[in-house]
């Protein structure tokens, strides 16, 4: 009888289970690029982006920018700061907002169905599974950039500009403890008149989503997901011999990930408080949305003394948050550090504070998450990856 059942199990080793494996990776890219779009839609709706367009083309768009992909503008998009060479370059910005929602549903049910798999996983049949959901979300990522094209209307009104400083028309630019300057000069192509022209300007821009490199960006972008959440994840099943990155690399992979996810909560917690009292919260949340994770994830290397390299032209750096807008505005290269925003904004010094914060949670919960113990023969060991009945319990 015993040796009946160990042919039956090592038979059944051999044969990868394909109905389980298909089914699985459609729910995990189903649910991921559901996420995606309706977050890519909601925060566009959000910031009244579907009055210029319409809102399915601006969906597929950035959801394929969501997975890594690009697009490529045309038409006229000189009113933005962008010409010659520039105009024709390809728009890589990543909605990390989109990017975020994706990566969760998709690792979660990733995760699921290794777990579902027993308390080992052979290596074949866990190849088969991540290049399944892989090779399923790239082919989706191909129809989303062939309906990932169409042509908007940007009004420059609906943008907001005409309650920038100068905007409304009349007068001029006013700088605190300084007066207005609108009389002095062109200072670097910010006068009045050029607001109030981007204001009253209706560009028709198009924009059609790149195939090939969109497609890339998807394998590698989903790729990396799947790995960050098979290191990161402490109950999922890994191959015989990985017990080494069951101990090892998996409490600091999870600790990174948990810190990640709690700035960017702590990100979206800012942005409802300034949605509260501002003139318009929906926008305010549209872009929370689509890129919180954008701006918290910068502030951390900046919070921790690492210093970037910055660069901004055009009428619309007036826009970016505040004090990054008012070191970038010159349009030079400048060096972004937290001692120099800080001295625009003395509450920068409190991205310091938090990201000492978040490197001693990262400390905290690594020492917490590691499966320490000491086995029968005095050497430091820990479980398996599924505990005290995988490969290194009693039935390993």
């Amino acid at each position: 009888m015993s040796a009946s059942m160990n042919v039956e199990t090592a038979k059944h080793g051999t044969r990868l289970p394909w109905g389980d494996i298909a089914l699985s990776a459609i729910a995990s890219v189903s649910w991921a690029l559901i996420g995606m779009a309706g977050t890519a839609a909601l925060g566009l709706h959000l910031l009244e982006a579907d009055t210029a367009g319409s809102l399915g083309p601006m969906t597929a768009a950035v959801v394929a920018l969501g997975a890594g992909g690009s697009v490529t503008p045309s038409g006229d998009v000189s009113a933005f700061g962008l010409t010659g060479a520039e105009a024709a370059t390809a728009i890589e910005i990543t909605p990390l907002g989109v990017s975020l929602v994706g990566a969760l549903l998709l690792s979660w049910f990733f995760l699921r169905s290794l777990r579902a798999a027993g308390v080992v996983i052979a290596p074949s049949e866990l190849l088969a599974r991540a290049g399944a959901v892989v090779a399923l979300f790239v082919a989706m990522l191909g129809g989303l950039a062939w309906a990932g094209r169409d042509v908007i209307t940007i009004d420059g009104s609906s943008l907001g500009l005409d309650d920038l400083p100068g905007g409304g028309g009349g007068g001029g630019i006013e700088i605190p403890g300084v007066g207005d300057i609108g009389d002095i000069g062109d200072i670097e192509g910010l006068l009045p008149d050029q607001i109030g022209g981007l204001i009253d300007a209706k560009a028709a821009v198009g924009f059609t989503v790149d195939t090939a490199p969109t497609l890339l960006g998807g394998l590698g972008w989903s790729a990396g997901i799947l790995l960050i959440a098979l290191l990161a994840s402490r109950r999922t099943p890994l191959p015989r011999g990985w017990e080494a990155v069951h101990r090892v690399v998996r409490p600091a992979a999870s600790a990174l990930v948990t810190v990640l996810l709690v700035a960017v909560a702590a990100g979206f917690a800012a942005a409802a408080y300034a949605a509260i009292g501002d003139d318009h919260p929906k926008r305010i949340a549209g872009a929370a949305l689509l890129g919180a994770p954008n701006g918290v994830w910068l502030g951390i290397p900046i919070g921790l003394f690492v210093p970037w390299d910055g660069k901004a032209t055009g009428e619309l750096v007036r826009l970016l948050p505040d004090p990054l807008d008012d070191l970038l505005s010159p349009g030079t290269d400048q060096n972004v550090t937290l001692g120099r925003l800080a001295d625009l904004d003395g509450r920068v010094w409190l991205l310091g504070v938090a990201a000492a914060l978040m490197m001693l949670l990262a400390g905290v919960l690594v020492a917490v998450r590691t499966p320490v113990g000491v086995g029968g023969d005095g050497v430091v060991g820990a479980a398996g990856p599924a505990g005290p009945d995988g490969p290194d319990g009693p039935d390993g």
